[in-house]
């Protein structure tokens, strides 16, 4: 079910994650659809030529992934959805649907709490130390993997594969 087009669940505020975050204001039901994840579609390529999101930090993006291989740019046109953080043990999953990309409740959401997914990030070829590091993980749970990265993803191939 969609969120009431007039009242958002949520609000973005600090976080203690990273920066901004997005808070839940109401009560969010398991399984309730809260936001679009929106900004400018494009190819990898053109998404990889504009400049960083953060000139300080190139791992810090804000790029979401399509099935049919576009990105979705939130730079760009984006709305709160961009602010959303990783977290090892989340509250919220993402889903595709008809090319458009949705946030949902995992479980019931309280106001107060942080709305989090899992990034499984994918990022091709043999990583540095340095690099690895960029895309450390800073949710503080219990289960923290300690990084943003796919856990079935090293170096640029899948495990097993």
């Amino acid at each position: 079910m969609p969120p009431s087009p007039s009242r958002k669940p949520f609000a973005v505020r600090r976080s203690d994650i990273h920066g901004r975050g997005v808070f839940a204001t109401d009560v969010i039901s398991r399984g309730e659809r809260i936001v679009e994840y929106t900004g400018r579609r494009s190819t990898w390529d053109e998404a990889m030529a504009r400049p960083d999101s953060d000139p300080d930090d190139a791992a810090h993006t804000f790029l979401f992934e399509l099935d049919d291989g576009r990105v979705i740019d939130a730079r760009i046109r984006g709305n709160s959805a961009r602010w959303i953080n990783h977290s090892c043990t989340p509250n919220c999953s993402t889903f595709e649907e008809d090319g458009r990309v949705y946030i949902k409740a995992r479980r019931r959401i309280f106001p107060g709490e942080e709305l989090s997914y899992d990034y499984k990030l994918l990022v091709e070829g043999p990583l540095t130390r340095k690099e690895k590091a960029a895309y450390a993980c800073r949710c503080g749970t219990a289960k923290c993997r300690g990084s943003l990265l796919d856990p079935a993803h090293k170096n640029g191939k899948l495990n097993g594969k």
